[in-house]
């Protein structure tokens, strides 16, 4: 549910203080097992930088008391210590947003020695080879490379008090991903048998909010990153899960099977200028959308504030050899209509056979040319 720039900083209970001891044990256990379920799917990796510190709170139900401490998420042995809870005026309200959409293709091969790995976990492996160009992309903020040590705001205008003031509140992102290796790089090709191929194509849209208190670039784009991250992450995960609870004979005769992943909505969080995410398929109403989020929430939510931020295309193109369907296209002959987001997931059969004779061939003629000279 959270976007880039967001994290769960821990868990919270609501109970009367005569019963709060009993609890501080679970609350421990819990916040880490939340920790660790979160570490398992991530793309990412936190930096020196950030604080490893996560917190328990305990809410007296009877005296409104707040009971607060912190562990090191880091450290599975780390002790409790006591720490402040204090609040601040407008601080939900104080939130930069930054806006992208990226076009994926990737490619991730089924190895064939790897018959034991589940297709979550191969996609995994494949997603996290992809993560690496997200890494090391170049990112443009409204146009511009900044440096990561620079303002995010340098440059904007400043109110009559002397406060720098963004414009709109938010920025535009685009991200250039590297498509060849430098010189100075070495490249090897890999050679493996594969039972099969996973294909995501398409644009997903990203949607990331850092705080407005001297915020620097790289924290910025760091964000953008990590929703980026995630949100390819967790589509595929919560397609695999619907997969094993509705799961379909198989068909005999059809070596390509092509899958629709949720799509992303949005609705504001109650107070703040942050939004929270969701993901819906096809076959859910906006309601049913609405009805979970206020679940979740436990707030009221109207059927407008319910943004999906993508929409369905059934354009799918195929061909014989190197089957694919595209999430989120354009019809090339259309190109003033909006994008449209449909995000597929192909399962190609027998593909490393004609890989690996294609780089034998490859092979067997450079050796010819280099002798020949």
């Amino acid at each position: 549910m959270l976007p880039g720039g967001l994290l769960v900083l821990g868990v919270f209970i609501i109970t009367t203080l005569e019963i709060a001891n009993d609890f501080q044990n679970a609350l421990r256990r819990l916040m880490f097992a939340v920790g660790k379920s979160i570490n398992r799917k991530r793309l990412w990796n936190f930096t020196e930088e950030e604080v490893s510190e996560r917190v328990t709170l305990h809410i007296c139900a009877s005296t409104k008391k707040i009971f607060c401490r912190s562990y090191d998420i880091h450290d599975p042995k780390s002790s409790a210590r006591p720490a402040d809870w204090k609040y601040q005026n407008g601080l939900s309200s104080s939130w930069l947003s930054l806006e992208c959409t990226v076009h994926i293709n990737i490619h991730i091969p089924l190895s064939a020695t790897s018959v034991s790995y589940s297709l979550e976990k191969n996609t995994k492996n494949g997603l996290t080879r992809w993560a690496k160009q997200i890494e090391n992309g170049v990112y443009l903020i409204n146009g511009q490379v900044k440096d990561e040590d620079c303002d995010l705001l340098e440059g904007q205008k400043k109110s009559s008090r002397g406060n720098t003031q963004a414009t709109g509140h938010s920025f535009d992102v685009r991200v250039l991903t590297q498509l060849l290796l430098n010189s100075d790089h070495r490249s090897t090709a890999t050679v493996q048998i594969c039972s099969g191929s996973v294909n995501l194509k398409g644009a997903v849209k990203c949607r990331a909010y850092i705080h407005n208190s001297k915020p620097k670039v790289k924290e910025a784009v760091q964000a953008v990153k990590r929703d980026i991250m995630n949100t390819v992450a967790d589509r595929c995960e919560i397609l695999f899960e619907d997969l094993l609870l509705n799961e379909i004979p198989e068909k005999k005769d059809s070596e390509k099977e092509f899958h629709i992943l949720p799509r992303r909505v949005f609705v504001p969080l109650p107070g703040s200028t942050v939004m929270l995410c969701d993901y819906k398929f096809d076959d859910e109403s906006a309601e049913e959308i609405r009805d979970h989020f206020m679940e979740m929430l436990d707030h009221t939510i109207q059927i407008e504030d319910v943004e999906i931020a993508e929409e369905i295309n059934t354009v799918c193109v195929s061909s014989s050899v190197n089957s694919q369907a595209s999430l989120d296209n354009t019809d090339d002959e259309q190109p003033k209509q909006p994008i449209k987001t449909t995000i597929l997931l192909k399962i190609q059969q027998n593909i490393g056979v004609i890989a690996a004779f294609t780089v034998a061939v490859l092979a067997a003629g450079i050796s010819f040319h280099y002798f020949s000279d």
